[in-house]
């Protein structure tokens, strides 16, 4: 018997002090998705693993089951992807 392997969550790398992040939490709490929110100021070690993914500093990087991610993406971004991937 085999085990399905989980379905891979939305990674959202962010801080409380950014506006872009709290807006795009606030977008995803709304829509009710299941999703890791990683606090860069909980997790230092965090902010690495986000400038790896992105390549850039800016956050928020938000990482999508397909592997794609987008890095201070509008509300209209972050909604077309979960479109997409028929998320919502």
């Amino acid at each position: 018997m085999t085990t399905a392997e989980p379905t891979p969550k939305i990674r959202m790398f962010g801080a409380q002090w950014c506006g872009d992040c709290r807006r795009t939490k606030a977008q995803l709490d709304g829509l009710g998705l299941d999703y890791e929110y990683i606090d860069l100021e909980q997790d230092v070690d965090a902010a690495d693993v986000a400038r790896d993914i992105s390549g850039r500093t800016n956050i928020p990087v938000v990482v999508y089951p397909d592997g794609s991610h987008h890095v201070e993406p509008s509300n209209d971004d972050v909604a077309a992807k979960l479109r997409e991937l028929t998320l919502i």
